[in-house]
């Protein structure tokens, strides 16, 4: 009975994940490839098929990939979060929340920011053509 009920806590978070994930499709200023990092982790806990599909996306399979492998993500991603993050940022300035919780927001904004662009932005050279391939690492 426990195996069942992980399957089903794994399968609903990579469903949850995956559902999000399409919601970014639709709206520009929610991320897509988060949420299908989460759902292809997810998956390969409990719906290794659904790992399978994500990994052999055209689009989003090689980024899923290149993070698992190398921690890659493009600049263009990383710029759209910046702003997002700085223009959050502007507007908890100017809100009328309590300051200590304004400090510790913009505080770990700026933290997953900053960690953000220490990431790399494609994947080495010698290991170009390995991206297309799905892995089975945890990372």
């Amino acid at each position: 009975m426990t195996v069942i009920l992980r399957i089903l806590v794994w399968r609903t978070i990579a469903i949850l994940a995956l559902l999000l994930g399409v919601i970014g499709l639709m709206l520009p200023i929610m991320p897509t490839v988060p949420f299908l990092l989460v759902a292809a982790w997810a998956g390969g806990k409990g719906w290794p098929a659904l790992e399978a599909k994500l990994l052999s996306h055209p689009k989003y399979g090689p980024q899923i990939i290149a993070w698992r492998k190398y921690g890659v993500v493009k600049r263009q991603p990383k710029i759209i979060a910046s702003v997002m993050m700085g223009g959050s940022s502007i507007m908890l300035a100017f809100s009328p929340v309590h300051l200590g919780l304004k400090f510790g927001v913009i505080g770990i904004m700026a933290t997953v920011a900053f960690w953000l662009w220490l990431r790399p932005e494609q994947v080495p050279k010698q290991d170009n053509e390995a991206t297309t391939e799905p892995t089975d690492s945890p990372n």
